[in-house]
């Protein structure tokens, strides 16, 4: 059975902010509550992909202490332009 739509935006939201640093829920967490609803299905195919990597790798690929894979570059770049904490 394949999930709904909104099925796959909730676990995704559940998954950005349950992470294993807390650096990683603000950021994946807070551009999941201001995206996912309103993203494609391409955005949330590349969004999945980034959740599925390690949080020091994303950490350091979002602050741009490292370079990220090229398959990810896309979206990271975007999280990273796009991301605002609270109260900003």
């Amino acid at each position: 059975m394949t999930e709904t739509r909104e099925i796959r935006i909730k676990r995704l939201r559940m998954r950005s902010w349950h992470r294993g640093i807390k650096e990683m829920d603000l950021i994946l967490g807070g551009w999941a509550d201001a995206h996912l609803d309103a993203a494609d299905d391409a955005t949330l195919d590349a969004f999945e992909a980034v959740l599925a990597e390690a949080d020091h790798d994303l950490y350091s690929w979002v602050s741009g202490q490292a370079e990220p894979p090229g398959t990810l570059e896309p979206m990271l770049t975007r999280i990273a332009t796009e991301f605002r904490p609270a109260g900003l």
